[in-house]
């Protein structure tokens, strides 16, 4: 058994931008989401887009919208919503990410999204990508329809660390062999419960947090396909950067792989 993992966050991290707006945009084709629906989700997803995930209260507000708009529908309604904005998704992922998905495979870790997003959604693109699954919210069923209420965690800020505590549970993953991967400050209880953090386009807080406590910090340019800054060490490919980074864990300890 594998006893190590690397959890990417979904949103700016694993792909770029935010998987709110497509996801908003075919929920609305399909009829499950309206017109003010959208055009409020797509304001939170430029403004995630633009200053990052600072607003706990939106996260949930959006959280409670989704949930009430699928109570009461049949428990296969996110299928057809995931299987039409599965390429968008695919689209959005990072070349970058796919590198380092790629290489944790390569070093012997599981590698999981985990992600505030429903189940529904990011499990599909988790193995659409090769990746051993998905941590994703879950929305309770009851007779064959959603409820509207929550059925676990939200998988948000202290909710992951609580996913990720039950997975790791469940298959023997050693947290201090982990890696975390996410852009928000709102993902620091995740980073904090792993061993190795990497922070990637952080906001602010994190950037700063990263800093202090010399957590690797990179920035992917979906363009370029370059990191710019790897630990305060400069530019270079992401690559080869955090390859660097891998390999010297390896060397410097002996269990870290």
């Amino acid at each position: 058994m594998r006893n190590a993992a690397a959890f990417f966050d979904l949103d700016r991290t694993l792909i770029s931008g935010a998987a709110a707006f497509p996801v908003g945009v075919e929920a609305w084709r399909q009829g499950i989401a309206s017109n003010s629906d959208i055009a409020k989700w797509g304001i939170a997803a430029l403004s995630f887009k633009l200053l990052g995930d600072k607003n706990d209260a939106s996260s949930d507000d959006l959280k409670a919208d989704f949930l009430s708009k699928i109570a009461g529908s049949p428990a296969n309604t996110l299928d057809g919503l995931a299987t039409a904005v599965l390429p968008r998704l695919t689209d959005k992922v990072r070349p970058e990410s796919r590198k380092l998905i790629s290489m944790h495979h390569g070093e012997g870790r599981d590698t999981w999204i985990v992600s505030a997003s429903p189940q529904g959604l990011v499990e599909p693109l988790a193995i659409s990508l090769g990746m051993t699954g998905a941590i994703g919210t879950r929305s309770e069923v009851v007779d064959g329809k959603y409820t509207g209420s929550l059925d676990g965690p939200f998988v948000y800020g202290a909710g992951k660390v609580q996913a990720i505590e039950k997975l790791s549970s469940e298959r023997g993953y050693d947290p201090q062999l982990c890696y975390a991967y996410s852009d928000s400050i709102s993902d620091l209880p995740m980073m904090e419960h792993v061993g190795h953090p990497v922070a990637v386009n952080p906001d602010s807080q994190l950037l700063s947090i990263s800093r202090e406590r010399g957590w690797p910090v990179v920035i992917f340019a979906r363009k370029t396909k370059r990191a710019i800054a790897f630990g305060g060490a400069g530019i270079g490919t992401v690559v080869t950067s955090l390859l660097a980074y891998l390999i010297g864990r390896r060397h410097g300890r002996s269990n870290a792989l």
